[in-house]
């Protein structure tokens, strides 16, 4: 392999898709999602801390959980490297935008929102022609300070 090739695999994006639909869609996204992030580090050589490893898996399980509750039909997952963080992409067929509910320690459940807000570095809604696609960020470095979200670079 001349150098050309090997900077043209370097510089390829990492990122990996699939569409969900079906009876278990949030246990197969976690799955997906812990299969990225392992190849990510197996075969990528990108360094997976235990925390961003169990966070991307989480903010997968809460979006695709409320795409599974909310809108009909199928839903599609993306996940890629951008810029020291995996980005978390859920497209879906309803157009309804979702809102966090206002923080509240004696509500049950309706905390999906909250949760993926709190530990991502972004985290934004956008309608699509058709639907709508929620976007995440997980942080891949620990912060050294305790950060939850991570190294905030």
């Amino acid at each position: 392999m001349n150098a050309d090739e090997y900077e043209s695999l370097v510089s390829r994006p990492i990122l990996s898709a699939v569409a969900l639909d079906g009876s278990e869609p949030i246990a197969a996204a976690r799955h997906f999602a812990r299969g990225f992030m392992t190849k990510l580090q197996a075969v990528h050589g990108v360094p997976v801390s235990e925390r961003a490893m169990g966070l991307v898996q989480l903010v997968v399980s809460e979006l695709v959980t409320n795409t599974y509750k909310h809108a009909p039909g199928p839903c599609l997952l993306d996940l890629e490297v951008v810029d020291g963080a995996v980005e978390i992409s859920v497209w879906d067929t309803d157009a309804a935008l979702p809102a966090a509910c206002p923080a509240d320690p004696g509500r049950v459940g309706q905390h999906g929102l909250e949760i993926a807000m709190a530990v991502c570095r972004s985290f934004e809604v956008r309608r699509e022609p058709v639907g709508k696609r929620v976007k995440a960020a997980v942080v891949l470095a620990d912060d050294p300070g305790g950060h939850p979200a991570g190294r905030l670079i």
